[in-house]
């Protein structure tokens, strides 16, 4: 039986806690009357803050002065005192109430006999702590995932079921509790009693208010001040005072090591971020289906917009306006606009990368200098004027002492290159493509394309080797119209008119179409003809001692633009609208093909040696190619401003060159080594400016001394030029 003095009361406390309870509320009552100034005049401060002490001024500044709240009756020492009698009454009240649990489990008091600990702190351990003798509380036999998924599959309730890690156990949730999970999972209102449809409760009556609300808050003076907040704060500031920091130490990082590292232990220090991907651009008024005025593109504008590569348009679209929303048609580029995306997102730079310290001088690559590389010519030095339109094409016997030309005013005029004198002019019926001197010096003869004939010329006076004749015999035997299965048909080899002869002209070749190109092979024996006919018609192989031409492919693939012979190998090229075609003649088969990666091919040209071809483009480029390097440019120059027309390498200097219609002509030292492993060396020497562009035209052809350093250019100007 329990003693009186262990009985209980009859509101349910012991006594001693009661009298217990009503000490430590007395103790605060004065505690809280002293900080307020409503105790009996003692202002020390025994038992206000056990341990510290407070300065006086401190006090003044710190506490709180409530004599003009006592004044207005808002606080007074006796009111103070029944309300907190009341207070310790309810709590005699609610001690013999029964506890009621929360539905909060943080208030919960855990079984766990090892303590409130993190479990995870005896992960690696067999043990879970220490019981109140010392000795080891081993970790409860858990299942491996065999055994956890039989028991799954038996147990009804294991939908239900979840780990208690703290406590070791497995918990069974309530049907109540299920329901709150999936009512938060399906994204209801967890309460299920709550209902958001409530009629609403008039908060504010429908009277006009004289005093409006305001938002302010509340004044201090209306909260009574809290002892143990005003230790806290004492404690901050004389922790600030006394320059500690009140901070707790922030955790180490984890550490990253570089695991494609050749050293294992080598820590990588600085782990660079991941880099989002490219932000697509936001769209602008000009993309709108009814757009601005000032966002539409003029006629002239659209025309220059067309003709823009595509790479170097602002806008990949033109911007057009519509009345409505309905008439805009679909957009057509949409795949390629995806797909350009989905190309940016895959190519877009994973990780940052830290800029490299790199000297801006370093990286342009150590030139000689021009002065270095004479002889190359510099100025213009001899004038040829005498044609009335324009001057398509020149050419340099081998000797190097005359140049003829050819022009759209129908003649080929044969100048003397020393004094600039025009020797010998001859006349044709059509405008005059292309003239070539034969490049064997004991053939001192010329070939003339103009309409649909290709002529074969000797100059008179400049040669003593027998002329060459076509008899009568030999237009009947009809070698014109062989019937060998490689020979063409529509070619006819004629014997020219006595006006012709008497001009000096041999033969005359009848082609079925206008004729745009001519070129010798180094022999001299045979040349190449491009007319205008489409298929395998388009160019012919001739040979004048047997008076035979020959149609080498049975099938041309492209619209052909020159053909030229290799001048060391047996190899006959052919260039087409987009490709160079290198044919090996004895094999009969193709060798390789040069993509130049342009729109339309102009001029072709190859090095003395044979290993190095250059390239002329419409769209302003000039490719240079190594043939025992790769089919794709080695190098590519774009110095001009618009279309190029002609280029050219000089047989005896590293020299080459290239004009265009902006009519300057572009010279450059182009030095080709016999070592494979050394590449060639390109360097831009001078650029020469003289002619004048006569409409979209410039200079249309340019060529090479053959034993000097001097270069010949002819122009839409009707002149021709020496530059030394």
């Amino acid at each position: 039986m329990p003693t009186d003095s262990e009985s209980e009361s009859d509101d349910g406390l012991d006594e001693e806690e009661i009298d217990e309870h009503d000490s430590d509320f007395d103790t605060l009552l004065q505690a809280v009357a002293h900080d307020q100034g409503l105790g009996s005049g003692d202002d020390s401060d025994d038992g206000y803050i056990e341990g510290d002490s407070v300065d006086e001024d401190e006090e003044d500044e710190e506490s709180t002065n409530i004599d003009s709240e006592t004044e207005s009756g808002y606080l007074t020492k006796h009111s103070f005192k029944d309300d907190m009698d009341a207070w310790k009454n309810e709590r005699k009240e609610l001690a013999n109430i029964d506890p009621v649990y929360d539905s909060d489990s943080s208030t919960e008091e855990t079984t766990n006999t090892i303590g409130n600990v993190p479990i995870e702190w005896y992960a690696d351990y067999p043990h879970i702590g220490y019981d109140i003798d010392g000795k080891k509380v081993l970790k409860p036999m858990t299942k491996d995932q065999l055994d956890t998924f039989l028991s799954n599959a038996d147990d009804p309730d294991a939908f239900r079921t979840v780990r208690d890690e703290l406590n070791q156990t497995d918990v069974r949730l309530t049907d109540k509790e299920v329901d709150l999970i999936k009512r938060i999972q399906s994204g209801q209102i967890p309460d299920a009693e709550y209902d958001p449809y409530e009629p609403t409760v008039e908060w504010f009556t429908s009277q006009k208010m004289i005093t409006p609300l305001t938002g302010a808050p509340e004044p201090k003076s209306r909260f009574i001040p809290s002892k143990w907040e005003h230790k806290m704060v004492m404690k901050l500031v004389r922790a600030f005072r006394k320059n500690k920091s009140t901070q707790k130490p922030r955790p180490e990082a984890p550490k990253y090591y570089d695991i494609w590292a050749e050293n294992e232990d080598q820590e990588q220090s600085d782990v660079r971020s991941r880099l989002p991907a490219p932000k697509m651009k936001l769209p602008d008024h000009s993309e709108s289906y009814n757009p601005p005025g000032e966002y539409l593109l003029t006629a002239e504008e659209e025309k220059e917009w067309l003709e823009t590569d595509p790479d170097e348009r602002k806008r990949n679209f033109l911007p057009k306006a519509y009345n409505s929303l309905r008439l805009v048609p679909g957009y057509d580029r949409f795949v390629q606009e995806r797909f350009q995306r989905l190309l940016d997102l895959y190519v877009a730079p994973r990780k940052e990368i830290k800029k490299n310290d790199i000297d801006i001088e370093s990286l342009i690559p150590k030139l000689p200098d021009p002065r270095d590389l004479q002889p190359y010519p510099t100025q213009q030095s001899q004038l040829y004027a005498g044609h009335t339109g324009r001057v398509r094409s020149i050419s340099v016997d081998p000797s190097g002492l005359w140049l003829l030309s050819g022009s759209d005013d129908k003649t080929v005029r044969l100048w003397e290159i020393v004094t600039g004198r025009c020797a010998q002019i001859w006349k044709f019926d059509d405008v005059v493509q292309k003239v070539a001197w034969n490049p064997d010096k004991d053939l001192c003869l010329f070939g003339v394309a103009a309409g649909d004939n290709a002529y074969i010329a000797i100059p008179d006076g400049l040669c003593d080797q027998t002329r060459l004749t076509v008899t009568e015999e030999f237009v009947k035997a009809g070698f014109g119209n062989s019937k060998d299965a490689e020979q063409t048909a529509s070619v006819s080899w004629n014997k020219p008119t006595s006006a012709q002869q008497e001009a000096g002209i041999e033969l005359v070749l009848q082609l079925g179409g206008t004729v745009k190109d001519l070129s010798w092979h180094k022999k001299g024996n045979y040349f190449s003809t491009m007319h205008s006919q489409t298929g395998n018609t388009a160019v012919i192989i001739h040979q004048i001692s047997k008076h035979q031409s020959q149609i080498p492919f049975r099938k041309l693939k492209g619209l052909v633009q020159r053909t030229m012979f290799h001048p060391t190998k047996p190899w006959f090229i052919v260039v087409t609208q987009r490709y160079v075609r290198i044919y090996n003649l004895m094999q009969q088969e193709l060798v390789k093909s040069l993509d130049p990666s342009a729109k339309w091919i102009s001029s072709i040209d190859v090095h003395p040696q044979g290993d190095n071809v250059i390239v002329g483009t419409y769209d302003k480029k000039l490719a240079w190619f190594d043939l025992d390097l790769s089919t794709k440019p080695y190098k590519t120059i774009r110095y001009h401003t618009q279309a190029i027309r002609q280029v050219h390498f000089s047989r005896k200097y590293p020299l080459f060159a290239s004009c265009s219609d902006d009519g300057t002509i572009q010279v450059f030292h182009g030095m080709v080594y016999q070592d494979l492993l050394h590449n060639p060396l390109v360097v831009p020497l001078k650029i020469l400016r003289g002619h004048e562009t006569v409409g979209p035209l410039g200079i249309l052809d340019c060529t090479f001394h053959p034993t000097q350093p001097w270069l010949f250019s002819s122009g839409a100007d009707q002149t021709i030029r020496l530059w030394t």
